[in-house]
């Protein structure tokens, strides 16, 4: 998550309405309470897809690196924000404060990267947050990424986030549906395995162009 637009969200879980608002779009309520519960059920659809050491990138409130620990997993949130950093150790599990566009532990050979609620418009450009999932995988790894539904296509652009008063300072952000996804991820070096949906949300599981083939 953006550190500077989601803090004050992250700081308020039960307060104020929170906003998502683009420059050239409708705003988006963001559902902050979710992000402090544990895991639903259609979060741990992806869990259960994860098999070997897993970076949850933009971790948040790290409700999902706790369920991947949970899970028996070796699990890494990653958050710019260190108030994220902090609640998601503070709930028993491992996280770094750091940019995952920067230097990152065992880069090359996690086993999973997943990006949830709407962390795949980090950073406004998804085929290079793509292509940086790409680089932390191991050559059988995949990335697990939560898609806007059908019809919501493909956006990019300036936002910020509205908590009550507060306007955050304006951000790079993007968002894709499932019929944008296979275009963005083969420019980014990957290849569309599945698309699933769960309780209502949607999901891609990605793998690399250059996977190993199955004995």
């Amino acid at each position: 998550m953006n550190g500077d637009g989601f803090a004050s969200a992250l700081r308020d879980p039960a307060g104020d309405v929170h906003w998502l608002v683009p420059a050239d779009g409708p705003s988006r309520r963001l559902p902050v309470e979710r992000w402090h519960r544990q895991a639903t059920a259609a979060e741990a659809t992806v869990v259960a897809r994860c098999a070997g050491p897993t970076l949850d990138l933009g971790c948040g409130p790290g409700r999902m690196s706790v369920a991947l620990t949970r899970a028996g997993l070796s699990a890494v949130g990653v958050d710019v924000s260190p108030w994220a950093v902090a609640l998601t150790r503070s709930r028993g599990a491992v996280a770094v404060h750091a940019d995952l566009f920067g230097p990152l532990p065992a880069e090359g050979r996690w086993a999973h990267t997943v990006l949830l609620d709407g962390n795949i418009g980090i950073g406004g450009d998804p085929v290079a947050l793509l292509r940086r999932c790409g680089s932390l995988l191991c050559p059988s790894g995949t990335v697990l990424a939560e898609l806007e539904p059908p019809g919501a296509g493909a956006w990019q652009g300036q936002a910020h986030v509205e908590t009550g008063r507060h306007r955050s300072s304006p951000f790079r952000w993007a968002w894709l549906d499932p019929d944008a996804m296979s275009g963005v991820a083969a420019a980014a070096g990957l290849r569309v395995g599945e698309v699933f949906r769960s309780g209502g949300r949607w999901f891609a599981e990605l793998t690399r162009v250059d996977r190993p083939a199955a004995p």
